[in-house]
């Protein structure tokens, strides 16, 4: 069963202020997220991903189309019971430790309070938080305050969890922290729907993603497959500092790197460079073929898009 199945959502605000005019945020979006599966929606500030996971909760209603949630209508009251969510800027209440917190928002889920403390104790575990839970969340980083986002949208146990740019502001341990815990949730079983515009932690992350812009669906698909074409070159590396000539005369592109060198050359100078790095007597590494990368699919897609809306205009 699908997770998620959006037809044809769409979402048109009235800008302005004494002449209010029309400004479409979602073009007709046609969309399936299947259970169980980590789902990356990428695109750039200001595409759609933030409106379209505003519709999804049911905080702004869309103009057109519909959705349907783990099999019901996505204004179904019981679908949010089984729905997580973490906004992009989640505002908590600075006074109030991590294990209240935790609780307050067990109260509002409706987790039973004989099974709260718990629940509670389990999320703070597999976020991280156990050792600080009784630290103000005023005293928390944003790593920290990411975590505990993320502890209250599965504190009751949801099927799906929506998390809006969970990686954010984040420093490089911090979004190694917040990936973990992702992958954690599909291990248990839930469906994560996330939207982001740091394309290596989708990379990393996701088994599908989709690239909205301006609103528009641009592309969708599993990551290992966009990524799957090889782009006609190969990187080498070898053990050193240095750069024979014969090497740079090959056309390679050549940068150190600590102690080893990296070269990407066509695929076809493959035996020229070993034949070379051979007779200057150097250690060869590797020799990788590169493929394209998710980074290139997504600007070729944003490309495409802005050479498309040119031609319209």
């Amino acid at each position: 069963m699908a997770a998620i199945e959006i037809l044809d959502l769409e979402k048109t605000y009235l800008v302005g202020f004494w002449c209010k005019r029309p400004k479409r945020a979602l073009q007709p979006l046609r969309l399936t997220i299947e259970e169980g599966e980590i789902f990356g929606f990428l695109g750039p500030n200001g595409a759609g991903k933030t409106t379209t996971l505003k519709i999804l909760m049911g905080l702004v209603f869309p103009t057109a189309g519909t959705a349907r949630i783990l099999g019901r209508e996505w204004t179904d009251p019981e679908v949010k019971a089984q729905i997580g969510f973490l906004p992009e800027q989640p505002y908590f209440y600075d006074y109030l430790t991590a294990h209240e917190l935790l609780d307050y928002f067990g109260q509002l889920s409706g987790v039973p309070a004989r099974e709260r403390k718990r629940r509670v104790e389990e999320v703070l575990s597999l976020v991280g938080l156990t050792d600080i839970k009784g630290l103000q969340l005023r005293r928390f980083s944003k790593g920290m305050l990411q975590r505990i986002g993320i502890a209250q949208a599965i504190l009751h146990n949801p099927r799906l969890v929506f998390l809006d740019e969970p990686m954010s502001g984040l420093d490089p341990l911090g979004r190694r922290e917040v990936r973990d815990l992702i992958a954690q949730l599909k291990q248990d079983g839930k469906t994560v729907f996330f939207s982001t515009h740091i394309l290596s932690d989708a990379e990393a992350l996701c088994d599908r993603v989709a690239i909205i812009h301006k609103g528009e669906l641009r592309g969708v698909g599993a990551v290992d497959d966009l990524t799957s074409s090889v782009v006609g070159k190969i990187e080498v590396i070898w053990q050193g500092t240095q750069i024979p000539a014969s090497i740079k005369a090959l056309g390679a592109e050549c940068h150190v790197s600590g102690d080893n060198v990296r070269a990407v050359i066509s695929d076809n100078q493959q035996d020229a460079i070993i034949d070379a790095l051979r007779r200057e007597r150097v250690r060869l590494i590797s020799i990788t073929p590169l493929r394209t990368s998710l980074e290139t699919y997504f600007v070729e897609k944003l490309q495409h898009s802005q050479t498309t809306a040119g031609k319209r205009a």
